[in-house]
């Protein structure tokens, strides 16, 4: 019973952070979906905080895992290791998991969220939750990019991660002037972004370097 109730609190709590955000989403609200009460969200997970924290790991650990055991084979096909099959190993997991259905549709709308949402406390925990990540595929796209440097492949996994994360909180569909059956199907549109993340990663380095104060 007490496993039932954690993970009701986990699914209330990713619903409504999806919906809502993290501050404007109650623990009230979340205990009223859950039904259950804020004696049980202590129990389980101590506080807001950690119960925020374990929605993020529940998916994003196995998401990470899934990342890197595709790069992982990728080395060791023997075949050429290029930037678009590196990048493929790191996006498609997460398309996939859009694609499962409507709690995957909602953690990558949440994931979105947690990149561009003011609070320096979680972004301070998803970076922790990255970065190994980030530095695993940084170390095998500079040998893949010879002629970038180690920080131009940082920034650019960066911008990377941040195109991700537009898309992800949803913001990539609402912009659009047009219908996604008008032009193709969701599918189409992210084999659109991987293109354009591709093009990105492989641009040629800054000729010299460029003063950026103002």
């Amino acid at each position: 019973m007490g496993d039932d109730t954690s993970q009701r609190l986990l699914d209330a709590a990713e619903m409504l952070f999806a919906e809502h955000g993290f501050v404007q989403t109650s623990l009230r609200a979340i205990t009223t979906l859950a039904h259950a009460n804020l004696a049980a969200v202590h129990y389980h997970f101590g506080s807001k905080d950690e119960l925020t924290r374990a929605v993020f790991v529940r998916r994003l650990k196995p998401l990470n895992e899934e990342r890197l055991a595709r790069l992982t084979v990728l080395e060791n096909s023997g075949g050429p290791v290029t930037v678009e099959a590196v990048l493929t190993a790191f996006i498609e997991p997460s398309l996939q998991l859009r694609r499962a259905g409507v709690q995957g549709e909602r953690f990558t709308r949440l994931l979105g969220r947690a990149q561009l949402e003011p609070s320096e406390a979680l972004r301070d925990f998803m970076n922790e939750q990255y970065a190994p990540v980030l530095e695993r595929f940084q170390r095998t796209l500079v040998q893949t990019l010879p002629e970038l440097s180690p920080v131009d492949i940082h920034w650019r996994l960066c911008f990377t991660l941040g195109a991700l994360s537009f898309a992800y909180a949803g913001a990539l569909w609402a912009w659009l002037p047009f219908k996604v059956r008008e032009v193709g199907d969701e599918r189409w549109l992210q084999q659109q972004l991987a293109r354009f993340l591709t093009a990105g990663l492989r641009a040629p380095p800054l000729e010299k370097e460029v003063d950026m104060a103002v």
